[in-house]
């Protein structure tokens, strides 16, 4: 399984454990990660007149002067520039030994048009800025607009948190090794590693089963195993039932969409649970979801009685006012069955502003719903404050974090959407669009967890696999994408989800 992700500290216990068990010592698996991004620079740039590798004082450098000396035995032309010699007896100081060319000053480094770089000098565990020389090296590389290829990450990037540090190198090639890190994946950093190569250096996928990470990178290895599909003998209820809570007359987009969502997802049946007063505006726009009156709180457990749907949305288009929070908790603590699942979205959030901690106290409750919350930034920093606010956290952190403190998944959307579950489980997802970046897309993205839910796919899976297949329909539909076109993209990410699973229809 290669969707893990290994934070800086993990990799370094991989490398431990990979060493302890064999058959490559420290030496041997440097040697492997330079042969590893030899090859790639002699396949991807085979016309670079000269191929500088910048070499820093650790590990990272290690692998550099490895490459420094197979290309040099390949016939390229090679620079070689440090900052900082390898510590005595270290496995990089024996890898500099073994390319015995006297480097030059990094303070000087300096590239023509149309050379290539190795940056080997600070990989995933950098927590600090890049010194003057790096800092500069990296501007130069820019400045002359050279191709750089990345050791394990582009110095200046946190491989924890995917944060610059101060500045940057920008790669067109990032080689990491054993499985990628989470500053690959979050923003800024992901947009400075260019295309990363996972490389097989010798660590295998037993130490990382040992290592037992949790974070995951998402895709359909994550959660396949739990996506639904009609088995022969189905029926609609049997498909799951979805309650869709609709707003004021002016406001009654948002959840439509989000119902057409979770009917295109899969759910057997979507009832909308209407005011009065929107009545006839939903009615006039809705065919196969059903229309159900619901301005009371005893009208809606009437509902849930009558109907028993499996999962509940609550929060596109309601309203940020306080009742609209003040009724929610009402319905959490007074229902006697409540659905299985409920997500909260939008104005189901902020709502919440000034009052998180009863939702959060609702929510832990045993007998609550699994809750599924999607929170974009300014929702997460009104629901968490504090997290927010949090300079030390990074997005994933900041996820956990919430979901913990919730008792609930959290959806933290973005181009580098994170998903979170307070058992600990996260996950980035890297296949986000700009073309999401339309009103009512959340609305959609609520709507697919939803029906996904119903359906009976655990929380988190749900949550995982409705933000992939999201950004998986744009990516289908591409440019001129609004929200409405969403529900009608999925089908052909629904088509092959299902072809995998091996559905014959």
């Amino acid at each position: 399984m290669s969707h893990e992700i290994l934070t800086p500290s993990e990799m370094g216990r991989a490398d431990r454990l990979a060493m302890r068990q064999g058959p490559f010592d420290g030496y041997g698996l440097m040697c492997n990660a330079g042969a590893a991004i030899a090859a790639l620079a002699l396949a991807r740039f085979p016309t670079a007149p000269t191929v500088h590798v910048l070499c820093g004082p650790g590990n990272n450098g290690g692998d550099g002067y490895v490459v420094a000396r197979l290309l040099a035995e390949a016939g390229v032309h090679v620079q070689l520039w440090e900052e900082g010699e390898p510590r005595a007896g270290s496995d990089a100081a024996r890898a500099a030994a073994d390319y015995p060319v006297e480097p030059r000053s990094l303070a000087v480094f300096l590239p023509d048009p149309g050379d290539l770089v190795i940056d080997a000098l600070y990989g995933a565990g950098l927590s600090k800025p890049l010194s003057e020389d790096a800092a500069r090296a990296a501007r130069v590389a820019a400045e002359r607009r050279v191709a750089v290829i990345a050791v394990d990450l582009p110095s200046g990037v946190s491989g924890e948190s995917g944060e610059v540090l101060g500045h940057a190198f920008s790669a067109a090639l990032t080689v990491t090794f054993a499985r990628k890190k989470p500053g690959h994946l979050l923003l800024p950093g992901s947009e400075l590693c260019g295309e990363v190569v996972v490389a097989d250096i010798g660590i295998s996928d037993a130490v990382v089963t040992e290592i037992a990470p949790r974070t995951s990178e998402n895709g359909p290895a994550l959660w396949l195993d739990h996506f639904p599909v009609p088995a022969s003998d189905t029926y609609k209820y049997r498909r799951g039932h979805v309650g869709v809570f609709s707003g004021a007359p002016t406001a009654t987009g948002a959840a439509r969409m989000t119902a057409m969502a979770a009917a295109r997802a899969g759910a057997g049946a979507v009832t909308m649970l209407s005011p009065t007063r929107s009545l006839a505006v939903n009615g006039a726009h809705l065919t196969s979801i059903m229309l159900r009156q619901a301005d009371t709180l005893d009208e809606v457990l009437d509902f849930l009685d009558a109907r028993k749907p499996q999962a509940l949305v609550y929060g596109p288009g309601l309203g940020p006012e306080q009742e609209v929070g003040d009724f929610l908790l009402d319905l959490l603590s007074t229902a006697e069955a409540l659905p299985e699942s409920l997500v909260l979205d939008a104005d189901g959030l902020s709502t919440f502003a000034t009052q998180p901690q009863a939702l959060c106290a609702a929510l832990s409750r045993p007998a609550a719903p699994q809750a599924v919350l999607t929170p974009h930034e300014g929702e997460l920093r009104r629901l968490f404050p504090d997290i927010a606010a949090d300079g030390k956290l990074s997005k994933l952190e900041k996820a956990r974090a919430g979901a913990a403190r919730a008792s609930a998944v959290v959806v933290y959307k973005g181009p580098d959407t994170v998903i979170a579950a307070p058992d600990g489980r996260a996950a980035i997802n890297s296949n986000g669009t700009p073309l999401l970046a339309t009103a009512g897309s959340g609305d959609v993205l609520s709507g697919f967890c939803a029906g996904l839910l119903a359906q009976g796919m655990p929380p988190f899976e749900a949550a995982c696999a409705a933000a992939w297949i999201h950004c998986e329909a744009a990516r289908h539909f591409g440019p001129g994408l609004i929200a409405e076109d969403l529900p009608l993209a999925l089908r052909p990410v629904l088509a092959d989800l299902f072809a995998r699973k091996g559905w014959k229809g």
